[in-house]
């Protein structure tokens, strides 16, 4: 079985988006893609001014957002008349397709706001599909628990705790993981997948073969292989995030994924001539 090693080690960059909300972007800049995933998006603050302003209406194409709440709320509202608030430690898998247009914005004035979004591809032949959601309340998702480690499961299966996302094109695996000082995570990924972790808080060993330090808000992309092995060098939180590469022509234009310029085109021209949500 081929252990799994760090194949690289990213350092987020400072961004805003959306109404000048402050983040650390880690996918989306280096590399521009690790297929499936697009863009991954840390948001967090103490001070109310990184974030109160939100992110007011704006459209999507072809992806699927998946936003996980750590700390805070934000309520949603979209183009079909959706209406939702995310607590801490909710999640909401946003399927675009053929279009949506949606806003996010803090349901809160003062606090720490902390969360994550990630950017999923969707393969051509869902693109211009129907627009979902996958809600997921916090005390409804799954937690495995023992001595060592906490492991909060959003998509696939951890020993006997498997996540509510199934049946999905890219087979995701979705952890959110807490190890004790001194203990391992030890897990099996597909050998097909793609897959990376994202260190929020402490510091981290990955693999057999030396690397260089790894403490907090970092982006590790990993090696393809079955035989993960994760170990604490102090307390630590992380997320695991695999998925199988869906392998097409990327083509992006903002909010809008598509496969070739000309659609993309398509989507900029729907948008502004108000034939953009089906």
């Amino acid at each position: 079985m081929a252990n799994i090693e760090v194949k690289k080690i990213i350092n987020p960059i400072s961004a805003s988006d959306g109404a000048g909300v402050k983040l650390k972007r880690s996918i989306g800049v280096e590399p521009n893609y690790f297929d499936p995933f697009l863009m991954l998006d840390e948001f967090g603050s103490d001070n109310k001014d990184d974030y109160i302003g939100g992110f007011p209406a704006h459209p999507h194409r072809g992806i699927e957002t998946v936003t996980y709440m750590l700390q805070g709320e934000f309520e949603h509202e979209d183009s079909t008349g959706a209406k939702g608030r995310m607590k801490s430690g909710d999640v909401q898998w946003m399927k675009t397709g053929s279009g949506i247009i949606h806003s996010e914005m803090p349901a809160m004035s003062e606090g720490k706001l902390h969360g994550f979004q990630l950017w999923i591809n969707m393969p051509a032949k869902l693109k211009m599909s129907k627009p979902d959601y996958i809600y997921i309340d916090s005390n409804k998702m799954q937690v495995h628990i023992d001595n060592d480690k906490r492991v909060k499961v959003i998509a696939g299966k951890f020993k006997n705790t498997e996540g509510p996302v199934k049946s999905h094109n890219v087979e995701p695996i979705y952890f959110d993981i807490e190890l004790k000082k001194d203990k391992n995570f030890n897990f099996e990924l597909p050998l097909n997948h793609n897959s990376f972790i994202y260190l929020i808080d402490g510091e981290i060993k990955i693999g057999e073969q030396a690397h260089n330090k790894i403490k907090d808000s970092t982006l590790i992309l990993l090696t393809k292989g079955e035989n993960l092995q994760v170990s604490a060098l102090s307390k630590s939180k992380f997320l695991l995030i695999s998925g199988k590469p869906i392998g097409e022509q990327i083509a992006r234009g903002g909010p809008f994924v598509m496969n070739t310029k000309a659609e993309v085109l398509q989507a900029v021209q729907d948008y502004h001539n108000g034939t953009f949500v089906k």
